[in-house]
């Protein structure tokens, strides 16, 4: 009873339009209150959250992804991978998404990824007559592929949550992106040859791949550095993102010199804000967590998980409705920091693996950056286009459908994501 008390308050104070951080950590700190606890268990648990070494990642890799969207550094990728691609069934669409994937290489932001490919793909997509919702479905969709492929926000933020390796998380990414991004390009291809009524063009030069490559190398080396020192122990997530920052404004300020001081400046002051926002929630979300902990909210849900749900696949059909449904309200980050704690006893007490756990919750979370009403990855490409809402909505139901396949791909062959972390 008291669970569904605390649930309804929860989504009361977000219905009132109360922001996510406070709505947490207020009703959090009410709960230790009513509880009889100590009110100081509060800003302990802010305090501990903060002093995250592996938090300091957070603005470092949105640094970086800020300095290389306003360097302009998607226009380049694009335009290099289109050279190589452009000529295929679908060429335009699949050169989108492998410059979508190459992007969330680089950024770890789902939102950065959709702005910049976005604002370069949009214009040339529609110029060659691919239907518009279909483009825009395309680049909310392959936006999201920021936060799966490594490095990516959430999965440090889970990472910190549940204590377990964000190198282990970065790298169980990658399959699982691999395998987003093979699905998309087949789709894109076979709409684009059936349905999608594109002009086909003709092949690239040798001479045109060649420099749209060399101007394209820097931003492509850079993405191979940050996932290469992590993959090889080189570096920390935190110390790749700082030597990721570094480089991105060598290579934007220095190379391609396409980086002005008024850009650096916004892409700082972006960084700010989006950087005391998460932190923000993170610090409601510990002291929510705290709370529900001492009530031992997450020990009753996996109790009664247990005595209601006789099947690992029947809990994750029950979650994957959940976390859709909590999809339209929430916004990615909240999802992660209000349900990890919550499922995670449920799910490691069903067999499954933590880090495994982890991607299939973020791939989830991906969905929700597609979903109305508070998908963010459709507000960017209807700010971006400049078109309704509606139409970008109708255009990510395809690709929706593909991801959820993935999910279940994910768990009839777990090794897509344990096989690189364990196994390789």
């Amino acid at each position: 009873m008291s669970t569904l008390l605390i649930l309804v308050a929860l989504f009361a104070l977000l219905l009132l339009r109360v922001p996510v951080a406070f709505a947490l950590g207020g009703l959090g700190l009410t709960l230790l209150v009513a509880g009889g606890f100590s009110p100081l268990m509060a800003p302990q648990a802010i305090l501990s959250t903060l002093d995250g070494f592996i938090l300091l990642a957070v603005p470092l890799f949105l640094l970086m992804s800020n300095v290389l969207l306003k360097g302009g550094v998607g226009k380049d990728l694009f335009a290099a991978v289109h050279a190589w691609v452009g000529h295929w069934p679908g060429g335009l669409a699949v050169a989108t998404i492998l410059s979508c994937a190459i992007f969330a290489a680089i950024s770890g932001s789902s939102v950065a990824t959709a702005a910049t490919i976005g604002t370069v793909a949009i214009p040339e997509m529609i110029k060659r007559g691919y239907e518009r919702k279909f483009v825009y479905g395309l680049l909310a969709a392959g936006g999201t592929l920021g936060i799966l492929i490594p490095p990516s926000i959430p999965m440090i933020v889970y990472g910190f949550v549940t204590e377990q390796s964000v190198i282990a998380l970065f790298l169980a990414g990658i399959g699982p992106g691999i395998l987003l991004v093979v699905l998309f390009i087949a789709f894109a291809m076979i709409y684009a040859r059936w349905f999608g009524g594109y002009t086909p063009e003709a092949p690239s030069t040798w001479a045109e791949r060649k420099e749209a490559t060399l101007r394209a190398t820097p931003s492509i080396l850079l993405a191979l550095i940050v996932i290469g020192s992590i993959y090889t122990g080189a570096a920390t997530p935190t110390e790749a993102a700082a030597i990721g920052f570094a480089a991105a404004l060598i290579i934007t300020a220095g190379i391609l010199r396409s980086l002005t001081w008024k850009g650096f400046l916004d892409a700082a002051f972006e960084t700010m804000v989006t950087t005391i926002a998460i932190l923000l929630i993170i610090a409601g979300a510990k002291v929510f967590g705290k709370a529900i902990t001492l009530y031992r909210i997450p020990q009753d849900i996996s109790v009664f998980i247990g005595q209601t749900i006789d099947s690992p696949f029947s809990f994750i059909i029950v979650v994957s409705l959940v976390l859709l449904l909590m999809g339209l309200v929430f916004e990615a980050l909240s999802m992660v920091l209000i349900m990890t704690p919550v499922l995670l006893p449920a799910a490691t007490a069903m067999g499954f693996d933590p880090v495994w756990f982890g991607v299939y919750m973020v791939i989830l979370v991906e969905c929700a950056l597609i979903t109305p009403p508070v998908g963010l990855n459709l507000y960017v490409i209807q700010s971006v286009a400049r078109t309704n809402l509606a139409v970008v909505s109708k255009g990510v139901l395809p690709f929706l459908v593909i991801m959820l396949a993935s999910v279940i791909m994910l768990y009839a062959w777990p090794d897509i994501a344990l096989y690189v972390p364990f196994k390789l």
